[in-house]
C-alpha cells in the first residue's frame, strides 16, 4: 500500500476533503497516511479528522501524525502540499495593509499582485527545502504541490529540485461546472479543452455532447447569456455569518467579450491580474464590475472566528463526519499511478517541451494531462490564440522575476516583479514601487530569505 504523506495537514478541512476522497478509492483504503504540521493543536484535530472520515468511508488505513518532517516524508510515495508560510497573521494582513498605504488596493493577493510576489517570497524557499528531503527521504515520490502562488512555487521547484511534481487547483473544473450552470445543461454532457497559466487558463472549445453523437459548441450560448444580461453572482458563504452574498461574475464575462474566449479563474481573483478593473481613481469600475476589495481577508477572518466551534465539533467523540466527493485532482491522481487506471487531469507543469508553443519554454502551464502507471503525461496544445498568449506573459514576466529573486538571491528582481506587475503598475510610479518593495520586505522580516533583506 503507497505511502501518502500531508505537508500542511493543519488545513483540516481540505486535508479532510482530499482524505475523503482517497479513502474512498477502495484500491487505496488500507494505504499509509502520514500528517505533519508545525502547529500541534491543529495536527491532532487533523488527526482526529483523519480517523473518523476513514470509518465515515470503512477504510482502514494506517494513520500517523508528526511534528517531524522528515518523518513524514520518508518512504513516502505521494506527498501532497496545503500549506500558508506566515499564515493570515502576520503575512497575509501585511500584504494588504501596507499597500494600501499606497494607495494599492488588492482582492485575494496570493497569485500575482505585490501580494502575490510577497507570498512567493516566503514560501519557495520552505518548498525548495522540503524537495531538498524528499531528494533523501523519497525520491521517486510524486509532489502533488496545492499551494500558491501556484506558477511561482511550481517555476521554482521545476528549475531547482529534480523531484517529479505537478500543480493543482481546482478552477478549471469548478469554472466550467458554473458555466453548465449558467447554460442550463448537465455537466455530464459537457466537454471542454482548456490551456493556459495557473488562474489564467481559457476554454479553447466549450461544447456538450448531442444525444446522436457529435458536439455542440456552447460559445454562442455563452455570448448569448452575456448579452441578455444574465451575469450572474457566485454565492459566497464566508461573508455575512454564514449567509450568501454575491461575488460578481462581471469581469470574466467582460474579458469573455474583450477577448473571445472564458477565463477559468474567478473575477474576484482576475481583477487583480490585470490593470483595468481596480483604480483608485475609478470607485465607478469597482462598483461596475463588483470587485470585492479585501475580499480574502474577510474570508480569512470569518473561518477564523468559526474554527473554535468547528474544532470542538469536529473533535467530539461522539460526531461523526459526513464525506462527499470533492472536485479536487489529488486521489484521482494517486489512484491512476498505483493501479495504472489512467485519468486525465488539467495541471500545472514546465513548459519545457513546448506545450505550449507560442508561451515562454520555462514558464509553467495549465495543461490537460494523462496520468497512468507511467506518471504524469502533459499533453501538447499548440499555438494558443495570440491575445490569450499576450495577456499571459504580463503574468508570466512576475512570475519568473519572482523566482529568479529567489533563486539568485537577487534584491533587485523583487523590485522588476513589481515593477513589471501589471496592476501594481497602473496604480503605482517607480519611487513608490520601489518605497513599497522595500517597506514589504522590511515588515516581513524573517519569512524573508536573508540574501533579500537589507
Amino acid at each position: 500500500m503507497p505511502k501518502i504523506t500531508f505537508v500542511g495537514a493543519g488545513s483540516t478541512v481540505f486535508a479532510k476533503n482530499l482524505l475523503g476522497d482517497i479513502l474512498s478509492i477502495p484500491a487505496l483504503a488500507e494505504c499509509e497516511i502520514a500528517l505533519f504540521d508545525i502547529d500541534a493543536e491543529r495536527l491532532h484535530t487533523s488527526e482526529i479528522v483523519a480517523g473518523k472520515t476513514a470509518a465515515a468511508v470503512g477504510a482502514l488505513p494506517t494513520i500517523s501524525a508528526t511534528l517531524d518532517r522528515r518523518e513524514a516524508l520518508a518512504d513516502a510515495d505521494h506527498v501532497i502540499t496545503m500549506f500558508q508560510v506566515g499564515g493570515y497573521e502576520p503575512s497575509t494582513v501585511v500584504d494588504f495593509e501596507v499597500p494600501k498605504e499606497f494607495g494599492l488596493r488588492q482582492t485575494i493577493a496570493d497569485t500575482l499582485g505585490i501580494g502575490g510576489i510577497m507570498r512567493g517570497l516566503r514560501t519557495v524557499p520552505v518548498l525548495l527545502d522540503m524537495c531538498s528531503d524528499m531528494e533523501e527521504l523519497c525520491g521517486d515520490a510524486t509532489l502533488l504541490q496545492y499551494v500558491n502562488p501556484m506558477s511561482i512555487n511550481m517555476m521554482a521547484i521545476n528549475k531547482a529540485s529534480s523531484i517529479k511534481s505537478i500543480g493543482l487547483c481546482h478552477s478549471v473544473q469548478g469554472t466550467a461546472e458554473q458555466l453548465a450552470g449558467d447554460l442550463g445543461v448537465p455537466m455530464d454532457e459537457i466537454r471542454y479543452r482548456c490551456a493556459g497559466i495557473n488562474h489564467m487558463a481559457f476554454y479553447l472549445d466549450f461544447a456538450r455532447t448531442l444525444p446522436g453523437g457529435g458536439l455542440e459548441d456552447l460559445y454562442p450560448k455563452i455570448a448569448e447569456f452575456a448579452a441578455a444580461g444574465n451575469i450572474p453572482d457566485r454565492g459566497n458563504a464566508n461573508r455575512d455569518d454564514g449567509a450568501f452574498t454575491g461575488l460578481s461574475d462581471a469581469v470574466r464575462y467582460e474579458m469573455y467579450d474583450r477577448l473571445g474566449y472564458f477565463v477559468t479563474e474567478s473575477s474576484e481573483h482576475f481583477a487583480e491580474y490585470v490593470p483595468w478593473f481596480i483604480k483608485r481613481d475609478r470607485p465607478d469600475l469597482i462598483e461596475k464590475f463588483g470587485v470585492p476589495l479585501d475580499e480574502y481577508p474577510v474570508r480569512c477572518e470569518r473561518q477564523i472566528a468559526g474554527w473554535e466551534s468547528m474544532r470542538t465539533e469536529m473533535e467530539d467523540p461522539d460526531s461523526t463526519i459526513a464525506v462527499s466527493p470533492s472536485v479536487e485532482y489529488g486521489s484521482s491522481i494517486i489512484k491512476a499511478i498505483e493501479t495504472g487506471e489512467p485519468t486525465v487531469v488539467y495541471g500545472n507543469v514546465s513548459n519545457e517541451p513546448g506545450y505550449i508553443s507560442n508561451l515562454p519554454s520555462d514558464c509553467i502551464v495549465e495543461v490537460p494531462c494523462l496520468i497512468d502507471h507511467n506518471g504524469i503525461q502533459p499533453t501538447t496544445i499548440g499555438h494558443i490564440p495570440p491575445q490569450l498568449a499576450a495577456l499571459m506573459q504580463t503574468n508570466i514576466n512576475v512570475h519568473s522575476l519572482t523566482v529568479e529573486a529567489v533563486l539568485q538571491g537577487e534584491r533587485e528582481h523583487v523590485y522588476h516583479a513589481a515593477m513589471f506587475d501589471p496592476h501594481t503598475a497602473a496604480e503605482l510610479d517607480l519611487e513608490q514601487i520601489w518605497a513599497l518593495v522595500d517597506r514589504l520586505l522590511d515588515a516581513h522580516g524573517d519569512y524573508i530569505p536573508s540574501s533579500l533583506r537589507r
